[in-house]
């Protein structure tokens, strides 16, 4: 019936749950945006944790600064001067591709060609002389045209603006990437349809090998950019961006291809093919052919940027600019060519491009397709599966210890596919979590508050709290009826009490034994042991109930290596205050013992009964006959194999015929010095030796640890020898040793 009523309990927080997880799915599947707010902010912390901030040299930026402005007068300058600047580049510096991250949609006014050409037609139209000049210099005062000629022939991709707004167009547009059918552009409906433009002069696009457009018309609800899209479709016409252009003539221009795979009735644009073969690039972007711009790095400490003022001067040494991408863009804060970006809110506009280019040739842009939606769902479900069915099974410490380390798992499996160029959801599935989390710990406090009341009534006198908030959760499991169990029993004693007792007030003796055992109880349910009782200054205690534990003897052979450590602490707080200093033998043993409530109807008491149980306290008597705090026995050692133990005899305890072989504990293997690890085989070649009875060998190497390790055990065998010297053991011996007294 109990469990009955418990399993009911438990269904309306997993009902409850599933709704939550319901509203989850709907908001992913739906595409309502109740979650891309966080998600963007997700993706930007994401960005910040991973932008490597390392300088790439193939791509430098020629920076309209501060100083060219200074140095050249106000921008635009004289078309005269840009030519100067190409031929600069390609002649001096040998530059592989430059791209113009400005537009030049109006022609230039040379103030002195046209007083010239007024005078011809005016004053001077008569004057052959001044014609002549004239038809001869024309040319070279025809800056435009000088500035077209210097792009000739050159890997120079020029920029252009496209307008969402309907508007008037400037200049003739320029050459597309691919120009479309009708049924060709029906299909690319996905991509950025502008409604005009804004290009350069017509001289300049003739003469540029590509135009590529600089205007994003992808900007995230927030206004920062995370996505360019790298093709916008005008007039049933494919035209490139600044950046794929760029790479595009910076590959040597193979060909270009946007990929569109087929499922079904399902095509959606999911990258673009920049050339073929091994040697061809493949860009991952979105339905609208978007890449995430690849963020190398903060301002400045991506890119170089020169003035061109400098590279007009030739100041910058040649294998600086040698064989680069050179993009030419402004950092002059009068310019307003910034910025807002996920690593900094005023980020020069010419440096996204740089970073995209750096990130194709790389091959490091990210995905997102598609299909991520049906990774977000199968996400969403593991974590309320997993938050639901197995972290409600666990006491509130445990639940806040397992949501801690799901989440790490879902951070570092997505930081995992991040950095394999994936762009998984974080944000969905951790607040998923810590929605679920949150409603889980209030259900449990609201719902399972009497059903602890009664279990701490039960038990709270036997094991600790988190063993208590334990058994709450899962009262059917917990049984008052004996049953027969293997667990692990400690017996823990103060030797030489009564000496002690008498040498103290009664007050002084109250002090001292409640400061020892608050201490020594404190490590047993620090470690899920159940107190059995206390008799005087013994400690009676075990693990494995009334909680089921497969460690109980691990966690028992823990709390006794504690209790011998902390009571080193206890003998110099107990000096301090005037008291005798404590020793203490315990006993450790693991086997089948009955557990349960044992008593009579006047008291009842959940304890544990059995031969092994009485073998505990057997070898917690033994262990002031060999020097040694901690005794367990052969069953206790099998039950923890990853520590190391010293054997300290083979002996029949008083009432048993079996002999028992008993250990003291050492420590954890790994962590043990060399030299002690030595010393233990030594010693344990040394028993081999006196078990055969070759007394000169065991004698001469027992001497030999007893001068480098005084201990009572050493002693105790050098003196077993000299008595078997005397009267040698009968010719059956087996090397055990009989103890006729408890």
């Amino acid at each position: 019936m109990q469990g009955m009523l418990q399993r009911l309990r438990g269904q309306p927080r997993f009902f409850f749950g599933l709704l939550i997880l319901l509203a989850f799915l709907l908001n992913a599947i739906l595409a309502l945006g109740l979650m891309d707010g966080l998600e963007r902010q997700a993706y930007d912390l994401r960005v910040r944790a991973t932008v490597p901030n390392t300088m790439d040299e193939r791509v430098v930026i020629a920076d309209i600064d501060e100083k060219s402005l200074k140095t050249l007068g106000r921008w635009p300058w004289s078309r005269d001067v840009l030519a100067r600047f190409m031929d600069t580049l390609f002649t001096h510096y040998q530059v592989r591709v430059v791209g113009y991250d400005v537009v030049f949609a109006e022609s230039e006014k040379n103030s002195g060609l046209a007083l010239m050409q007024e005078l011809a037609q005016g004053p001077l139209k008569n004057d052959g002389a001044f014609i002549n000049e004239l038809q001869q210099r024309q040319e070279s005062l025809d800056y435009d045209k000088r500035f077209a000629s210097s792009l000739k022939d050159r890997n120079v991709v020029l920029g252009m603006v496209f307008n969402s707004k309907r508007g008037e167009n400037l200049n003739s547009p320029p050459p597309p990437f691919a120009a479309l059918t009708a049924e060709g552009a029906a299909a690319m409906a996905d991509l950025h349809h502008p409604q005009s433009y804004t290009a350069n002069i017509d001289a300049l696009t003739q003469s540029a090998r590509i135009t590529g457009f600089f205007d994003n018309p992808q900007l995230d609800a927030d206004g920062i950019f995370r996505r360019v899209p790298l093709f916008q479709l005008y007039d049933n016409k494919l035209y490139p961006s600044l950046a794929l252009a760029t790479v595009h003539l910076a590959l040597g221009a193979p060909p270009v291809q946007l990929v569109r795979p087929q499922s079904g009735g399902y095509s959606a644009i999911e990258g673009v093919a920049l050339g073929e073969g091994e040697h061809g690039l493949f860009i991952p972007t979105d339905k609208h052919s978007a890449v995430l711009v690849p963020w190398r790095g903060k301002s400045g400490e991506a890119f170089e940027y020169f003035s061109i003022s400098d590279i007009l001067d030739k100041k910058i040494a040649p294998e600086k600019l040698k064989d680069r991408i050179v993009l030419v863009g402004t950092t002059a804060p009068g310019l307003l060519d910034l910025r807002s970006t996920p690593l900094e809110k005023s980020y020069p506009g010419v440096e996204v491009h740089a970073n995209i280019i750096a990130g194709i040739l790389d091959d490091m842009v990210r995905q997102q397709p598609a299909w991520v939606l049906g990774v977000e769902i199968l996400l969403l479900i593991a974590v309320a599966l997993v938050t639901l069915l197995v972290t409600t099974r666990f006491t509130p410490p445990l639940q806040v210890g397992i949501t801690l380390v799901l989440a790490a798992l879902v951070i570092g499996l997505n930081l995992l596919a991040w950095n394999s160029g994936m762009v998984l959801p974080l944000a969905s599935p951790l607040l998923l979590l810590a929605i679920l989390f949150t409603y889980i710990m209030a259900f449990g406090f609201f719902s399972e508050t009497q059903g602890k009341r009664t279990i701490t009534r039960l038990f709270g006198q036997y094991v600790p709290p988190d063993l208590v908030d334990e058994m709450a959760k899962n009262p059917e499991k917990i049984s008052l009826e004996g049953e027969s169990r293997e667990l692990t029993v400690l017996f823990s004693d103060v030797r030489d009490f009564t000496s002690i007792s008498e040498g103290l007030s009664a007050t002084e003796l109250s002090a001292l034994m409640n400061a020892y055992l608050t201490a020594m109880t404190r490590l047993i349910h620090k470690h899920r042991g159940t107190i059995d009782k206390y008799m005087g200054d013994a400690i009676m205690a075990f693990w494995g109930a009334p909680v089921h534990d497969a460690n109980h003897a691990r966690l028992a052979l823990l709390t006794a290596m504690e209790m011998k450590s902390d009571l080193a602490t206890l003998q110099t707080e107990f000096r301090a205050r005037g008291w005798p200093a404590l020793n203490i033998g315990i006993g450790l043993n693991t086997g089948p013992m009955n557990v349960g409530n044992m008593g009579s109807e006047f008291r009842m008491a959940y304890t544990v009964m059995g031969d092994a149980v009485n073998l505990g306290s057997r070898l917690e008597g033994l262990s002031k006959n060999y020097g040694v705090t901690i005794v367990v026995s052969e069953s206790t050692r099998k039950a923890v194999p990853d520590f190391s133990y010293r054997p300290l005899d083979c002996v029949r305890v008083k009432g048993k015929l079996e002999p028992v072989t008993i250990y003291e504990p050492v420590g954890e293997t790994t962590g043990l010095p060399a030299a002690t690890l030595s010393q233990l085989n030594e010693w344990e070649s040394v028993l081999s030796h006196y078990r055969r009875q070759e007394w000169d060998v065991a004698e001469k190497r027992l001497k030999a640890l007893l001068n480098a390790d005084d201990r009572p055990l050493y002693r105790l065998y050098l003196e077993r020898i000299a008595q078997f010297r005397e009267v040698s053991p009968p010719d059956n011996w087996d090397g055990v040793y009989t103890y006729t007294t408890k």
